[in-house]
């Protein structure tokens, strides 16, 4: 993917399209979430060269983010289908949550990478970068 040609100066919609926490700019993985290369990211921010891993093994963490989206995608779905669906049986819910959680698999990987570096990582914005 090219690297974007402006800044995004909300950092939630910066963190929204996976763009770099410095510059709000540079993408923070190389290919598409459809790809089966979607979980390559590239060693540094490409426009204003931030880490992208700030010490070994800093992405560890992202797996306890990943399960808590996992776990509110488990709750969203059982609520729904127990009041939409009148309390299906076990292996409606289970097979659901199995597909659901399969499917946005790429989307889990990433944003709770993403949600890592932008609150453990020690960037921040810098408006610097908006000019460039």
């Amino acid at each position: 993917m090219a690297p974007p040609t402006a800044a995004i100066p909300s950092t939630a919609l910066a963190l929204l399209e996976l763009r770099c926490p410095r510059c709000h700019t540079g993408n923070l993985f190389t290919h598409s979430a459809l790809s089966t290369k979607f979980m390559e990211m590239p060693e540094a921010c490409p426009i204003c060269r931030q880490t992208y891993e700030p010490e070994p093994g800093f992405y560890y963490g992202a797996m306890y983010i990943s399960s808590g989206f996992s776990t509110g995608i488990l709750l969203a779905i059982g609520f729904l289908l127990y009041y939409l669906a009148h309390d299906p049986a076990l292996w409606v819910y289970v097979a659901t949550v199995g597909a659901a959680v399969l499917l946005i698999t790429p989307l889990l990987f990433r944003y709770s990478r993403a949600v890592m570096l932008y609150g453990f990582g020690g960037a921040s914005f810098d408006p610097h970068y908006l000019s460039r």
